[in-house]
């Protein structure tokens, strides 16, 4: 055997995506998960600005959307190290498992990462070789039920392949919703608020809870991107910020800036929905959006909250305790839904809701 002849391990435990830097986050937070649920799992992997860990041992993964800093969760079959340079096929088709016996589908991913970029090219390149050996071989092609095959380029030299169930794991390549710059968006921010909709909303809320006629506050709204993304879906705003407002929202006549403090700010009436980006401590923010749903001043919120460099697990924990314990103590029901977002950096992202049902969720 040389150097460059591929070893195939069979292996088991999670495979987790995350945005490079909270690695250690991502880490944590999973393992945490699998002491709840009684699994004997370790952290493997978890290299910082990786863009991924991995953890070792048996057990079933959880639904991504139930971990706030995993962009998408898998279960690990195989991993080949070293990966050949010439026949990467042959070793892949190799470490395929016995089941299923059929994938509905394939995918082929790499670190969200600047050496994770430099891949994209290979697989490109690559994916057309497997899925046609894998029709070949009456692997692929299955119902859009069946297991997805995953192959994660962990770098060059090495392909781990892992099974996802494709109502438990997340629907876009790379756990990433991809979204497009409106040319005509104050700020990139838009964005952020975009995909928070599409990630927390179904289609069906989105029709039920976004449309015109309905009233928003935007707490921190300058330069303007959430309130722009608000005025897209129809709703009329109240822009609080001492800052000023950019592009078409500066004029727009469903627009009201309000100048003034976005913590002591209430409207006169409620609103359907407030939101809010402002830079500010976790807990501050969080107490400030449960008030507001407390007070029915809102039955909607969606806001950002800042983590520390340090201890942003046991912040953001912190802060969504605070959320419930107020909810809880005025006998609200809610939804809670946490998720760091593509479009997110040193935060997360939250939902907030009042419910008409006697249930209470947080995912």
């Amino acid at each position: 055997m040389t150097v460059s002849d591929p070893i195939v391990r069979p292996a088991s435990g999670w495979v987790l995506y995350c945005r490079p830097g909270f690695e250690r986050d991502c880490a944590q937070e999973a393992y945490q998960r699998a002491l709840t649920q009684g699994a004997d799992l370790h952290i493997a992997e978890a290299q910082e600005n990786s863009g991924y860990v991995r953890l070792s041992g048996q057990a079933r993964p959880p639904h991504w959307g139930s971990l706030v800093f995993a962009r998408q969760v898998l279960s690990l079959v195989a991993m080949i190290d070293p990966l050949p340079d010439r026949d990467r096929l042959t070793p892949i088709l190799d470490a395929l498992p016995a089941h299923p016996a059929v994938f509905s589908d394939v995918w082929l991913e790499m670190p969200d990462t600047n050496d994770g970029k430099e891949l994209s090219a290979f697989t490109r390149r690559f994916a057309p070789l497997l899925t046609d050996a894998l029709v070949e071989r009456r692997r692929l092609g299955g119902r859009d039920e069946l297991p997805r095959l995953h192959v994660f380029f962990p770098d060059k030299r090495r392909a781990w392949l892992a099974v996802a169930d494709p109502t438990q794991s997340a629907p876009w390549p790379m756990g990433i919703l991809r979204l497009r710059m409106p040319p005509d968006a104050p700020s990139r921010s838009a964005l952020k608020l975009a995909e928070a909709f599409d990630m927390f909303l179904s289609a069906e809320d989105q029709q039920r809870y976004l449309h015109d006629g309905l009233r928003a506050v935007d707490l921190g709204a300058a330069p303007g991107g959430w309130t722009w993304q608000l005025l897209r879906r129809g709703l009329r705003v109240m822009a609080v910020d001492n800052g000023p407002l950019k592009g078409i929202v500066a004029e727009h006549p469903w627009v009201n800036h309000l100048r003034t403090d976005g913590f002591r700010f209430r409207p006169d009436r409620p609103v359907d929905w407030v939101v809010c980006d402002m830079v500010e401590k976790p807990s501050r923010v969080a107490t400030l959006m449960a008030n507001w749903l407390v007070g029915e001043h809102a039955r909607h919120a969606m806001f950002n909250l800042k983590l520390p460099m340090k201890k942003r697990l046991e912040a953001l924990e912190s802060a969504l305790n605070d959320i419930e314990s107020i909810m809880q103590a005025n006998g609200v029901r809610y939804r809670l839904s946490v998720k760091q977002l593509y479009h997110d950096r040193e935060e997360v992202t939250v939902y907030l809701g009042r419910e008409a049902n006697p249930r209470r969720t947080r995912r």
